[in-house]
């Protein structure tokens, strides 16, 4: 049996893996794929402590319940 070897970047994978999934039937035995791991990079370098996160109100992804009050009731 044959071998075909594809080298595709990441932004491309999805679309080659659909073609040739198109393909597969009775041209293809079977596709792999093997993906490089990327590591995680954090849009923002900043570390929001928890206990820093509680007095400020524009830090972190959820405010403090109690800030919340507040800024209901300034509205």
């Amino acid at each position: 049996m044959n071998e075909i070897k594809l080298s595709v970047n990441d932004e491309n994978m999805e679309v080659v893996l659909s073609i040739l999934n198109n393909l597969k039937d009775g041209l293809i035995k079977n596709i792999d794929t093997t993906r490089a791991k990327t590591a995680y990079n954090p849009k923002t370098k900043v570390i929001i402590k928890e206990e820093e996160s509680a007095t400020s109100d524009r830090n972190g992804k959820y405010i403090n319940p109690a800030i919340y009050k507040q800024r209901l009731n300034k509205k």
